[in-house]
């Protein structure tokens, strides 16, 4: 292995490593809103291999729907920036956006998403079809972050499963 490629190795590790630590933030934010209840989810802004804001649900605390974790860390990051336009972004996120986040993933212009868990409830994917459409003058590519799929994934279905629990009792 010559000197050029050890360092393009290395290079690709250190961005494998640095991404893998940026889901786990992103994870570390959904814990944070399940301790709200909140559902569990969580998202980070990176610039530049740099963290730009987080964010995670907030819907039931300031009683707005819009208050997804996608849509919590890309304000965060337009007032940082002072600009709607996030060019040169990614965001890291628990699980797949809803459509409303897809939307507004695209008009902030953002470069990439990657996410963990894959959105169960939906299978016609609306969520590529958004990012890919041919009506809006950006797109985005995105990934499935596949070995912290599980954890994001047991976030969301163990507290669905502890709110049916909840309920089952008050019946």
């Amino acid at each position: 292995m010559n000197k050029q490629t050890k360092q393009t190795t290395k290079q690709t590790k250190e961005t494998k490593t640095s991404q893998e630590n940026f889901i786990q933030i992103a994870i570390e934010e959904a814990k944070k809103a399940l301790k709200k209840g909140e559902v569990p989810i969580g998202a980070v802004i990176v610039k530049d291999g740099k963290i730009l804001s987080k964010g995670r649900n907030m819907r039931e605390r300031k009683q707005n729907a819009l208050m997804h974790a996608e849509v919590v860390a890309i304000e965060k990051a337009c007032k940082k920036l002072h600009s709607w336009r996030l060019d040169g972004c990614e965001i890291y996120v628990t699980l797949e956006p809803c459509p409303m986040c897809a939307g507004a993933i695209a008009n902030a212009r953002l470069e990439k998403v990657t996410y963990g868990a894959k959105e169960k409830t939906s299978q016609d994917n609306l969520f590529e079809q958004i990012l890919t459409s041919n009506r809006l003058n950006h797109k985005c590519i995105f990934a499935q972050d596949e070995e912290n799929e599980k954890e994001c994934s047991d976030l969301l279905t163990n507290f669905f499963k502890s709110k049916r629990e909840v309920l089952k009792k008050q019946e």
